[in-house]
Protein backbone atom coordinates (compact mmCIF):
# COMPACT_ATOMS: atom_id res chain seq x y z
CA UNK A 1 0.00 0.00 0.00
CA UNK A 2 1.76 3.40 -0.84
CA UNK A 3 1.07 6.58 0.61
CA UNK A 4 -1.74 7.43 -1.34
CA UNK A 5 -3.71 4.17 -0.09
CA UNK A 6 -2.54 4.98 2.95
CA UNK A 7 -4.55 8.73 2.58
CA UNK A 8 -7.18 6.62 1.11
CA UNK A 9 -7.68 4.53 3.93
CA UNK A 10 -7.31 7.66 6.59
CA UNK A 11 -10.21 8.96 4.54
CA UNK A 12 -12.34 5.76 4.70
CA UNK A 13 -11.99 5.77 8.56
CA UNK A 14 -12.89 9.44 8.91
CA UNK A 15 -15.70 9.23 7.30
CA UNK A 16 -17.09 6.20 9.65
CA UNK A 17 -16.67 8.72 12.69
CA UNK A 18 -18.08 11.58 10.26
CA UNK A 19 -21.49 9.63 9.32
CA UNK A 20 -23.58 10.34 12.43
CA UNK A 21 -22.61 13.77 12.90
CA UNK A 22 -23.76 14.60 9.01
CA UNK A 23 -27.30 12.68 10.02
CA UNK A 24 -27.49 14.75 12.67
CA UNK A 25 -26.66 18.20 11.10
CA UNK A 26 -28.87 17.62 7.84
CA UNK A 27 -32.08 19.33 9.44
CA UNK A 28 -29.20 22.85 10.40
CA UNK A 29 -28.12 22.47 6.65
CA UNK A 30 -31.51 22.21 5.30
CA UNK A 31 -32.10 25.61 7.41
CA UNK A 32 -29.22 27.25 6.74
CA UNK A 33 -30.40 27.38 2.92
CA UNK A 34 -33.56 29.79 3.65
CA UNK A 35 -31.38 32.44 5.05
CA UNK A 36 -30.75 34.85 2.59
CA UNK A 37 -28.14 38.06 2.99
CA UNK A 38 -28.31 41.36 1.34
CA UNK A 39 -25.79 43.69 1.37
CA UNK A 40 -25.97 46.99 -0.04
CA UNK A 41 -24.31 48.83 -2.38
CA UNK A 42 -21.27 51.12 -1.94
CA UNK A 43 -22.93 54.05 -1.98
CA UNK A 44 -24.14 53.29 1.63
CA UNK A 45 -23.44 55.87 4.58
CA UNK A 46 -24.76 54.54 7.32
CA UNK A 47 -22.96 53.22 10.44
CA UNK A 48 -23.03 49.57 11.13
CA UNK A 49 -26.64 48.29 11.24
CA UNK A 50 -28.12 44.84 11.40
CA UNK A 51 -32.13 44.99 10.76
CA UNK A 52 -33.95 41.47 10.42
CA UNK A 53 -37.67 40.90 8.50
CA UNK A 54 -39.46 37.77 8.25
CA UNK A 55 -41.40 36.69 5.63
CA UNK A 56 -42.72 32.94 5.98
CA UNK A 57 -40.38 30.31 5.19
CA UNK A 58 -37.28 33.21 5.14
CA UNK A 59 -35.26 35.51 7.52
CA UNK A 60 -33.97 38.10 5.57
CA UNK A 61 -30.92 39.68 7.28
CA UNK A 62 -30.08 43.39 5.86
CA UNK A 63 -26.50 45.03 7.08
CA UNK A 64 -25.34 48.72 6.33
CA UNK A 65 -21.97 49.60 6.61
CA UNK A 66 -19.89 52.90 7.08
CA UNK A 67 -17.50 53.19 4.11
CA UNK A 68 -14.13 53.13 4.90
CA UNK A 69 -12.45 56.24 3.20
CA UNK A 70 -8.75 56.70 5.23
CA UNK A 71 -6.06 56.79 2.36
CA UNK A 72 -2.62 54.95 2.36
CA UNK A 73 0.33 57.86 3.80
CA UNK A 74 3.78 57.61 2.79
CA UNK A 75 6.69 58.10 5.41
CA UNK A 76 6.84 61.29 5.15
CA UNK A 77 3.27 62.45 5.89
CA UNK A 78 3.02 59.92 8.37
CA UNK A 79 5.90 61.72 10.48
CA UNK A 80 4.39 65.15 9.97
CA UNK A 81 0.73 63.70 10.97
CA UNK A 82 2.56 62.55 14.27
CA UNK A 83 4.29 65.85 14.61
CA UNK A 84 1.24 67.71 14.54
CA UNK A 85 -0.53 65.48 17.09
CA UNK A 86 2.06 66.52 19.54
CA UNK A 87 4.43 63.44 19.29
CA UNK A 88 8.43 64.47 19.40
CA UNK A 89 10.56 62.93 17.12
CA UNK A 90 14.47 63.56 18.00
CA UNK A 91 15.29 61.62 14.61
CA UNK A 92 13.76 61.99 11.80
CA UNK A 93 15.76 60.04 9.53
CA UNK A 94 16.09 57.09 11.92
CA UNK A 95 12.52 57.29 12.67
CA UNK A 96 11.70 56.98 8.78
CA UNK A 97 13.87 54.32 8.83
CA UNK A 98 12.70 52.35 11.36
CA UNK A 99 8.96 52.99 9.60
CA UNK A 100 10.17 51.56 6.46
CA UNK A 101 11.32 48.27 8.44
CA UNK A 102 8.24 48.02 10.93
CA UNK A 103 4.62 49.06 9.96
CA UNK A 104 3.10 52.17 11.19
CA UNK A 105 -0.06 50.27 12.27
CA UNK A 106 2.29 48.04 14.33
CA UNK A 107 4.19 50.99 15.75
CA UNK A 108 0.93 52.63 16.65
CA UNK A 109 0.42 49.94 19.18
CA UNK A 110 3.05 51.09 21.22
CA UNK A 111 2.10 54.88 20.25
CA UNK A 112 -1.36 54.16 22.34
CA UNK A 113 -0.39 54.11 25.86
CA UNK A 114 0.79 57.68 25.52
CA UNK A 115 -2.12 59.52 23.49
CA UNK A 116 -4.04 61.71 25.74
CA UNK A 117 -7.27 61.34 23.56
CA UNK A 118 -8.20 58.11 21.86
CA UNK A 119 -10.74 60.04 19.64
CA UNK A 120 -8.12 62.70 17.97
CA UNK A 121 -4.83 60.56 18.97
CA UNK A 122 -3.04 64.06 20.33
CA UNK A 123 -0.41 62.53 22.68
CA UNK A 124 0.00 63.63 26.36
CA UNK A 125 2.85 66.12 27.01
CA UNK A 126 6.55 64.83 26.69
CA UNK A 127 5.80 61.78 24.83
CA UNK A 128 7.89 60.62 22.04
CA UNK A 129 8.84 58.01 18.95
CA UNK A 130 12.06 57.04 21.02
CA UNK A 131 9.80 56.05 23.52
CA UNK A 132 7.41 54.40 21.32
CA UNK A 133 10.15 52.32 20.48
CA UNK A 134 11.72 51.22 23.01
CA UNK A 135 8.04 49.54 24.00
CA UNK A 136 8.31 47.82 20.92
CA UNK A 137 12.15 46.39 21.44
CA UNK A 138 10.76 45.51 24.94
CA UNK A 139 7.63 43.46 23.82
CA UNK A 140 10.01 41.74 21.22
CA UNK A 141 12.16 41.11 23.69
CA UNK A 142 9.74 39.97 26.19
CA UNK A 143 8.28 37.79 23.17
CA UNK A 144 11.38 35.84 22.66
CA UNK A 145 11.66 34.75 26.63
CA UNK A 146 8.34 33.61 27.02
CA UNK A 147 8.88 31.81 23.55
CA UNK A 148 11.48 30.11 24.67
CA UNK A 149 9.74 29.01 28.05
CA UNK A 150 6.66 27.78 25.91
CA UNK A 151 9.06 25.94 23.90
CA UNK A 152 10.04 23.75 26.44
CA UNK A 153 6.52 23.50 28.43
CA UNK A 154 5.23 22.46 25.30
CA UNK A 155 7.64 19.36 24.50
CA UNK A 156 7.67 18.07 28.33
CA UNK A 157 3.56 18.56 27.59
CA UNK A 158 3.68 16.30 24.36
CA UNK A 159 5.83 14.26 26.18
CA UNK A 160 3.86 13.13 29.36
CA UNK A 161 0.91 12.90 27.13
CA UNK A 162 2.61 10.37 24.69
CA UNK A 163 3.96 8.18 27.39
CA UNK A 164 0.91 8.05 29.81
CA UNK A 165 -1.97 7.95 27.73
CA UNK A 166 0.34 5.52 25.52
CA UNK A 167 0.66 3.00 27.85
CA UNK A 168 -2.88 2.61 28.87
CA UNK A 169 -4.74 2.73 25.70
CA UNK A 170 -1.89 1.55 23.17
CA UNK A 171 -0.10 3.75 20.69
CA UNK A 172 -3.32 4.66 18.54
CA UNK A 173 -5.41 6.00 21.41
CA UNK A 174 -5.98 9.09 19.96
CA UNK A 175 -8.40 7.60 17.44
CA UNK A 176 -9.87 5.64 20.17
CA UNK A 177 -13.53 7.73 20.04
CA UNK A 178 -14.35 5.58 23.55
CA UNK A 179 -12.13 7.19 25.75
CA UNK A 180 -13.46 10.62 24.48
CA UNK A 181 -15.93 12.86 26.09
CA UNK A 182 -17.21 14.57 22.79
CA UNK A 183 -18.22 12.85 19.92
CA UNK A 184 -17.85 16.09 17.69
CA UNK A 185 -14.01 17.09 19.37
CA UNK A 186 -12.64 13.62 18.37
CA UNK A 187 -13.56 14.38 15.19
CA UNK A 188 -11.86 18.06 15.32
CA UNK A 189 -8.66 16.39 16.83
CA UNK A 190 -8.74 13.45 14.10
CA UNK A 191 -9.00 15.47 11.41
CA UNK A 192 -5.78 17.61 13.10
CA UNK A 193 -4.02 14.77 13.27
CA UNK A 194 -4.76 13.28 9.77
CA UNK A 195 -3.65 17.17 8.23
CA UNK A 196 -0.57 17.25 10.03
CA UNK A 197 0.17 14.06 8.58
CA UNK A 198 -0.63 14.45 5.10
CA UNK A 199 1.43 17.65 5.20
CA UNK A 200 4.41 16.34 6.97
CA UNK A 201 7.92 15.58 4.90
CA UNK A 202 9.44 14.51 8.41
CA UNK A 203 11.62 11.81 7.24
CA UNK A 204 10.25 9.63 10.62
CA UNK A 205 6.56 9.84 8.60
CA UNK A 206 7.95 9.37 5.47
CA UNK A 207 9.28 6.05 6.60
CA UNK A 208 6.63 4.77 9.07
CA UNK A 209 4.58 4.95 6.08
CA UNK A 210 7.17 2.97 3.79
CA UNK A 211 7.59 0.57 6.45
CA UNK A 212 3.65 -0.47 7.56
CA UNK A 213 1.74 -0.34 4.38
CA UNK A 214 -1.44 -1.07 6.20
CA UNK A 215 -1.05 1.87 9.03
CA UNK A 216 -3.70 4.32 8.67
CA UNK A 217 -1.97 6.41 11.10
CA UNK A 218 1.40 6.74 12.95
CA UNK A 219 1.44 5.29 16.38
CA UNK A 220 1.13 8.53 18.90
CA UNK A 221 4.83 8.93 19.56
CA UNK A 222 5.02 9.96 15.75
CA UNK A 223 1.79 11.72 15.19
CA UNK A 224 1.92 13.79 18.60
CA UNK A 225 5.59 15.15 17.33
CA UNK A 226 3.22 17.15 14.46
CA UNK A 227 0.70 18.75 16.66
CA UNK A 228 0.53 22.36 17.89
CA UNK A 229 0.49 22.89 21.25
CA UNK A 230 -3.12 24.26 20.43
CA UNK A 231 -4.53 20.48 19.41
CA UNK A 232 -2.35 18.98 22.12
CA UNK A 233 -4.98 20.62 24.72
CA UNK A 234 -7.94 19.92 22.64
CA UNK A 235 -6.85 16.47 23.00
CA UNK A 236 -5.86 16.71 26.12
CA UNK A 237 -9.24 18.23 27.33
CA UNK A 238 -11.73 15.91 25.44
CA UNK A 239 -9.67 13.30 26.90
CA UNK A 240 -12.89 11.20 29.43
CA UNK A 241 -10.00 9.52 31.98
CA UNK A 242 -9.40 12.07 34.35
CA UNK A 243 -7.16 9.44 36.27
CA UNK A 244 -4.60 9.60 33.78
CA UNK A 245 -5.14 13.59 33.01
CA UNK A 246 -4.59 14.10 36.64
CA UNK A 247 -1.69 11.99 36.87
CA UNK A 248 -0.26 14.36 34.20
CA UNK A 249 -1.23 17.90 36.00
CA UNK A 250 0.35 16.17 39.89
CA UNK A 251 3.68 15.56 37.73
CA UNK A 252 3.99 19.18 36.89
CA UNK A 253 2.84 20.17 40.52
CA UNK A 254 -1.23 21.27 39.95
CA UNK A 255 -3.16 19.26 42.17
CA UNK A 256 -5.89 18.59 39.09
CA UNK A 257 -6.61 18.47 35.68
CA UNK A 258 -9.16 21.18 35.89
CA UNK A 259 -6.51 24.39 36.53
CA UNK A 260 -3.90 22.61 34.04
CA UNK A 261 -6.48 22.33 31.29
CA UNK A 262 -6.85 26.28 31.95
CA UNK A 263 -3.23 26.77 31.62
CA UNK A 264 -3.01 25.22 29.13
CA UNK A 265 -5.47 26.78 26.94
CA UNK A 266 -3.98 30.25 28.00
CA UNK A 267 -0.29 29.40 27.14
CA UNK A 268 -1.72 27.76 23.73
CA UNK A 269 -3.27 31.41 22.71
CA UNK A 270 -0.30 33.60 23.94
CA UNK A 271 1.99 31.23 22.10
CA UNK A 272 0.42 32.04 18.58
CA UNK A 273 0.83 35.85 19.63
CA UNK A 274 4.22 34.81 20.16
CA UNK A 275 4.29 33.25 16.78
CA UNK A 276 2.93 35.88 14.89
CA UNK A 277 5.11 38.38 16.46
CA UNK A 278 1.85 40.26 18.11
CA UNK A 279 1.91 42.44 21.04
CA UNK A 280 1.96 40.51 24.55
CA UNK A 281 3.09 43.47 27.35
CA UNK A 282 -0.13 45.02 27.94
CA UNK A 283 -2.71 43.00 25.80
CA UNK A 284 -5.95 41.44 27.27
CA UNK A 285 -6.55 37.84 26.47
CA UNK A 286 -9.85 36.61 25.98
CA UNK A 287 -8.23 32.81 27.37
CA UNK A 288 -7.48 33.25 31.24
CA UNK A 289 -5.55 30.55 33.21
CA UNK A 290 -6.77 29.66 36.80
CA UNK A 291 -4.76 30.76 39.70
CA UNK A 292 -5.30 28.50 42.64
CA UNK A 293 -4.78 30.09 46.44
CA UNK A 294 -2.13 27.20 47.23
CA UNK A 295 0.10 25.10 45.21
CA UNK A 296 2.71 22.87 46.71
CA UNK A 297 5.62 24.15 45.16
CA UNK A 298 6.62 28.45 45.63
CA UNK A 299 3.29 30.07 44.17
CA UNK A 300 2.14 33.63 44.61
CA UNK A 301 -0.10 34.45 47.68
CA UNK A 302 -1.48 37.11 46.15
CA UNK A 303 -3.88 36.11 43.55
CA UNK A 304 -6.07 39.03 43.10
CA UNK A 305 -4.31 40.24 39.96
CA UNK A 306 -6.53 40.56 36.72
CA UNK A 307 -6.56 36.65 34.93
CA UNK A 308 -6.90 38.28 31.55
CA UNK A 309 -3.43 40.21 31.97
CA UNK A 310 -0.05 39.12 30.92
CA UNK A 311 1.56 38.52 35.08
CA UNK A 312 -1.27 35.64 35.55
CA UNK A 313 0.05 33.50 32.48
CA UNK A 314 4.24 34.44 33.03
CA UNK A 315 3.42 33.64 36.93
CA UNK A 316 1.42 29.63 35.54
CA UNK A 317 4.49 29.58 33.15
CA UNK A 318 7.06 30.06 35.93
CA UNK A 319 5.65 27.36 37.86
CA UNK A 320 4.89 24.97 35.39
CA UNK A 321 8.69 25.94 33.90
CA UNK A 322 10.21 25.33 37.53
CA UNK A 323 8.69 21.80 37.56
CA UNK A 324 10.40 20.81 34.44
CA UNK A 325 14.10 22.55 34.78
CA UNK A 326 14.27 24.04 38.51
CA UNK A 327 17.39 25.62 37.22
CA UNK A 328 15.98 27.71 34.51
CA UNK A 329 16.26 31.47 34.51
CA UNK A 330 12.98 32.06 32.98
CA UNK A 331 11.82 34.68 36.25
CA UNK A 332 15.70 36.12 36.25
CA UNK A 333 15.25 36.75 33.07
CA UNK A 334 11.80 38.78 33.15
CA UNK A 335 13.15 40.83 36.19
CA UNK A 336 16.10 41.47 33.91
CA UNK A 337 14.34 42.95 31.32
CA UNK A 338 11.99 45.09 33.48
CA UNK A 339 15.38 46.76 34.98
CA UNK A 340 16.36 47.79 31.31
CA UNK A 341 13.70 49.28 30.03
CA UNK A 342 12.48 51.37 33.49
CA UNK A 343 9.97 53.36 30.70
CA UNK A 344 7.76 50.45 31.10
CA UNK A 345 5.13 50.08 33.84
CA UNK A 346 4.92 46.20 34.86
CA UNK A 347 0.78 47.19 36.45
CA UNK A 348 0.26 47.91 32.45
CA UNK A 349 0.75 43.95 32.23
CA UNK A 350 -0.89 43.20 35.90
CA UNK A 351 1.62 42.66 37.96
CA UNK A 352 0.43 43.58 41.55
CA UNK A 353 2.63 45.77 44.30
CA UNK A 354 5.86 44.14 45.71
CA UNK A 355 5.34 41.05 43.06
CA UNK A 356 9.20 40.53 43.30
CA UNK A 357 8.88 39.33 46.97
CA UNK A 358 6.60 36.84 46.01
CA UNK A 359 8.04 32.88 46.56
CA UNK A 360 7.72 32.14 42.89
CA UNK A 361 9.73 35.61 41.71
CA UNK A 362 12.51 35.31 44.38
Amino acid sequence: MNLLQNSAKREKDLTVFERKRQKKSRKTCTIQKKVLYLHPTESTTASLLFGECSVPGWNFFICSYMKYNKQPLDIPALLAMLKARGLTIGDEQQAGRLLGLVSYFRLANYLRPMEADKETHQYKPNSSFENAVALYRFDAALREIVFRAISNIEIALRSKMIHHFSLKYGAFWFTNMSICNDEHLFLENLNAVDREVRRSKEDYIKEHFSKYKDSAFPPAWKAMELLSLGTLAKLFFNASDNKVKKKIAREFGLPNHLAFESWMNSIAALRNCCAHHARIWNRNYPVTPDLPKRLRNAWIKDTNTPFNKLYAQLCCMAYWYNAIDPQNTFTADIKELLLKYPIVDPAAMGFVKNWQDEPLWK
